[in-house]
C-alpha cells in the first residue's frame, strides 16, 4: 500500500471508527472516566484533517508521525498520549518503508504495542488495550496476505476483548474498581478491536 492509498485508508478507517464512539464512551464510563468516546472522535477528526494537509509524496513514516502529533494535540487524555507514543514508535520501524505490506503492518502494530506497554507499565493480562494489540500483531505476522491477516487480527482482538472480561483490571483508573472490574469489558481493548474492524470496512470499495 503506497502513501496516497495509505492516507485514504487511514482517513476512511477513522471515519468508520467514530461510529463506535458511544459504545466506547459507555464502556469507559463503567471502567474509567468516560472520555474515550470523545478522545477517539476528536483524535480521528484531527488526524483526518492533518493527513489532508500533507504534501504529495509523504512517506509512510511521515504519515504515521503526522497521525501521532495530530492525535496527541487533539486530546489531553492519558489514552491519547499512549496512542500517540505507540504511533511514533511504529513510525520508526517504517523508516525505510515505501510500500506498506502485511509484514510492515505487523511490525508497526507490535512496535506500537510494545511502546504502550512500556509507557503504561502494563503487560498482557492486565486488561488493557495491550491485550488486543499484541495478539493482533501476532495474527498479522503469520498472515498469508492482507485480507486473511486482517481477518485473523480482528478475530484475535475480539477474542482478547471477550477473554479479558473475566479478569480484574490492573492498570489505570479501572484498577481502582478492583474486584468490581471483573465481568466488565475493557474499553481500550475494544477500541483496538473496533479500529481493526473499521480498517476492514474502509478497505471495501464504496460501490461494492
Amino acid at each position: 500500500m503506497h502513501s496516497t492509498r495509505l492516507i485514504e485508508q487511514i482517513q476512511g478507517s477513522l471515519k468508520e471508527v467514530v461510529k463506535y464512539a458511544d459504545e466506547l464512551r459507555d464502556l469507559d464510563q463503567a471502567l474509567g472516566d468516560g472520555d474515550l468516546g470523545i478522545t477517539i472522535t476528536l483524535g480521528a477528526g484531527a488526524v483526518i484533517d492533518a493527513l489532508g494537509e500533507l504534501p504529495e509524496g509523504a512517506t509512510p513514516s511521515e504519515i504515521a508521525r503526522t497521525c501521532a502529533k495530530a492525535f496527541a494535540n487533539a486530546n489531553p487524555s492519558t489514552m491519547a498520549a499512549l496512542v500517540a507514543g505507540g504511533l511514533l514508535a511504529g513510525s520508526k520501524v517504517w523508516k525505510d518503508v515505501e510500500d506498506v505490506d502485511i509484514a510492515a503492518a505487523a511490525r508497526f502494530v507490535r512496535a506500537a504495542g510494545d511502546n504502550i506497554a512500556q509507557r503504561g507499565k502494563t503487560q498482557l493480562g492486565d486488561k488493557t488495550i495491550v491485550d488486543a494489540i499484541m495478539p493482533a500483531a501476532d495474527a498479522l505476522d503469520i498472515g498469508q496476505d492482507a485480507t486473511s491477516g486482517l481477518d485473523a487480527a480482528i478475530a484475535a482482538a475480539e477474542k482478547a476483548v471477550v477473554d479479558t472480561r473475566s479478569l480484574r483490571s490492573r492498570r489505570g483508573r479501572a484498577a481502582w474498581l478492583q474486584e468490581r472490574s471483573i465481568g466488565l469489558q475493557d474499553p481500550g481493548a475494544t477500541a483496538m478491536w473496533r479500529f481493526l474492524e473499521a480498517w476492514r470496512k474502509a478497505s471495501v470499495p464504496a460501490h461494492s
